[in-house]
């Protein structure tokens, strides 16, 4: 939970939600999301950039990238070797492999070292290094050997399905665009969208992620302020006759792994 925390702080940095100077946002960045938890900045930034321009667009937002899960038709019909296998019954491994998603995410990270866009690569590069030294150095220390590896395959496997459960509401199970798809930057952001009803307690545990349509609007507004702007948002979207989607965390969910369901019926019926 903890490291999950840190993530979404990493990412209010990322959207300059925290600080409005970019060098400030990105050192700090760097420090939060590399040495603090193992998640490349520089990678993710790269990521989410790509999604926010295009959120939910099968060639150019690589969270729908149909890397090991489909999500449309045309990627089941498409697909081949290992994603086609887990695509059978994705929605029922979809919990399982999050408890994966953890080392993707370090894994991501150090992969993206050697991209030709990688900035600060060296700092980068050392930061990260730096935290899997002393993340290791600090679980050996305390514990034995065995333990020492069930504590971390239990810790990164509980902070990648945290990640997953909070990032997985805002999008999975939306319409997904595809190249031929034109929509102007308000219709892009809102019919791939899904906000997440709750109080208090949804806001802290998902980090404002909850206010996913607004976040995607105004992506270097902080939590209370997209709170504020929510029912002027929702107002503007009905008068324009625009489907405003906004459900609970666990109907979210639910949908999400309806969709999941629904697009792998092309590999199962196959």
């Amino acid at each position: 939970m903890v490291f999950a925390q840190i993530a979404l702080i990493g990412h209010d940095l990322a959207h300059r939600q925290v600080f409005g100077q970019r060098w400030i946002s990105d050192a700090l960045g760097r420090v939060v999301g590399n040495l603090a938890i193992g998640l490349g900045y520089g990678w993710w930034m790269n990521k989410h950039t790509r999604h926010h321009a295009n959120p939910n667009h099968e060639d150019l937002d690589p969270d729908v990238a149909p890397d090991i899960l489909v999500w449309s038709l045309d990627q089941a019909r498409d697909s081949r070797g290992l994603v086609r296998f887990v695509g059978r019954w994705q929605a029922l491994l979809f919990y399982p492999l999050l408890l994966l998603e953890g080392i993707n995410l370090h894994v991501g990270g150090v992969r993206a070292l050697r991209a030709p866009w990688m900035k600060q690569r060296s700092l980068e590069a050392a930061l990260l290094f730096a935290h899997f030294a002393l993340y290791l150095a600090a679980v050996a220390w305390v514990l034995s050997p065995g333990k020492a590896l069930l504590f971390i395959a239990i810790h990164q496997g509980l902070f990648g399905v945290y990640m997953g459960c909070v990032f997985a509401p805002g999008h999975k199970g939306m319409p997904t665009l595809t190249t031929g798809t034109r929509l102007d930057f308000l219709r892009k952001q809102v019919l791939t969208t899904r906000n997440v009803r709750g109080g208090w307690l949804i806001d802290i545990a998902m980090g404002g992620l909850n206010y996913q349509i607004e976040h995607h609007l105004f992506p270097s507004i902080s939590t209370p302020g997209l709170r504020a702007v929510q029912p002027m948002v929702r107002t503007y979207c009905l008068e324009l006759g625009l489907p405003y989607h906004e459900t609970g965390f666990v109907a979210s969910h639910i949908e999400a792994l309806g969709h999941l369901h629904r697009v792998g019926a092309p590999i199962r019926n196959g």
